[in-house]
């Protein structure tokens, strides 16, 4: 009979933690971005101590940037596994730059795109992004253009204004996909609306291949492809165009 109400009582009270533990979360990254890390080191390690995952991330970054405290990468790398065992992607992204630039950890690329690779199918568009370069230059992995390709329209597709400028680059280069200057012209319009200036560039010169009827077209395919992306309803389709 009591079973019911226990259960109830449970959850109630795990959503209180769960909220102290956000606001705590907030309090601290407003302290850092202030500067008051003495504040915010205080926060982060309560959080941390708790077994919090974002706690302990936030705290591995003060740890990694040196703020408050001595920089100590191990201990930022040591804060970022756990925050992995709890499956946290800002924790995953951050111990594969660690693993990739060897500091804290031994370098390991290979360990680097797993942990990227983790990252980016939990929908991370910076992760998506970096294993599309690492694939792109055969960092870490063998060089796959289709593979790379694969993983910057994903974060293309989020909005990550890099993947979409690299994508035209991919286009006019023919790398991992037929060359296509259209195609191009159409990326880095897209990457150009997000403030890409290098893509406003190549844009220009896409232009001198185009004609102007094809420039016109081309424009108008790049307006509604970043509609659908802002409205989070692009999947793929771009290589179809």
């Amino acid at each position: 009979m009591w079973q019911p109400k226990l259960n109830v009582l449970l959850m109630v009270g795990a959503l209180s933690i769960s909220g102290i533990a956000h606001a705590g979360l907030e309090e601290g990254i407003l302290a850092a971005n202030e500067g008051q890390f003495e504040e915010a080191l205080k926060e982060f390690r309560y959080l941390a101590d708790k077994g919090y995952a974002p706690g302990m991330y936030e705290l591995g970054q003060l740890y990694e940037g040196g703020h408050g405290v001595t920089r100590d990468y191990h201990k930022a790398a040591e804060l970022y596994q756990q925050g992995v065992k709890q499956q946290h992607v800002d924790s995953m992204f951050a111990l594969a730059v660690l693993y990739q630039e060897g500091k804290g950890v031994k370098l390991d690329k290979q360990m680097s795109v797993t942990l990227f690779k983790q990252a980016a199918e939990k929908n991370m568009p910076a992760a998506q992004f970096n294993l599309g370069v690492m694939y792109a230059n055969g960092d870490g992995v063998a060089q796959d253009y289709k593979e790379a390709m694969r993983w910057y329209e994903k974060a293309a597709g989020n909005n990550y204004t890099l993947a979409q400028f690299n994508m035209a680059l991919m286009y006019f280069e023919g790398h991992g996909v037929e060359k296509n200057i259209e195609k191009s012209y159409i990326w880095n319009t897209v990457a150009e609306y997000n403030g890409n200036l290098d893509a406003s560039h190549s844009r220009k010169l896409d232009e001198r291949k185009l004609m102007p009827a094809q420039i016109t077209e081309a424009k108008e395919k790049a307006d509604a492809l970043y509609e659908k992306i802002l409205a989070g309803l692009y999947a793929g389709e771009g290589r179809m165009f």
